[in-house]
């Protein structure tokens, strides 16, 4: 798995994932979303267009984030997920836990805190 951080403004970053995001990648996810929200990133899009797949360990660590983000008083969006992710959502009503948007622009400018 990759992960790679884009900080933008307010706050406001967006991550992109690639690969696997299963049991062996969760913990490095995990650390690095943390780090990430310590360093005051609080509002995270998770660009998961190229997660070619994603386990119940996964999706636990994106609940995780999301919990972590929100005690921060941010929030986390999806962005663009992959079939195989965006089927895990619906199976698991996750697509009603997290916000889900087209775009990486459309994310970051409804993340804002300003757009609340």
């Amino acid at each position: 798995m990759n992960i790679e951080l884009a900080a933008q403004d307010s706050g406001t970053a967006l991550v992109n994932i690639e690969g696997r995001l299963d049991a062996a990648a969760a913990p490095n996810f995990k650390q690095q979303i943390s780090s990430a929200i310590a360093g005051g990133n609080v509002r995270l899009a998770l660009h998961l267009a190229h997660v070619s797949f994603m386990d119940s360990t996964g999706l636990g660590a994106l609940v995780a984030a999301l919990k972590a983000a929100r005690k921060a008083d941010g929030d986390i969006g999806i962005v663009a997920p992959s079939s195989q992710v965006q089927k895990l959502f619906r199976l698991t009503a996750m697509d009603r836990v997290f916000r889900i948007f087209d775009t990486h622009d459309e994310a970051l400018r409804q993340l804002r805190p300003d757009s609340r």
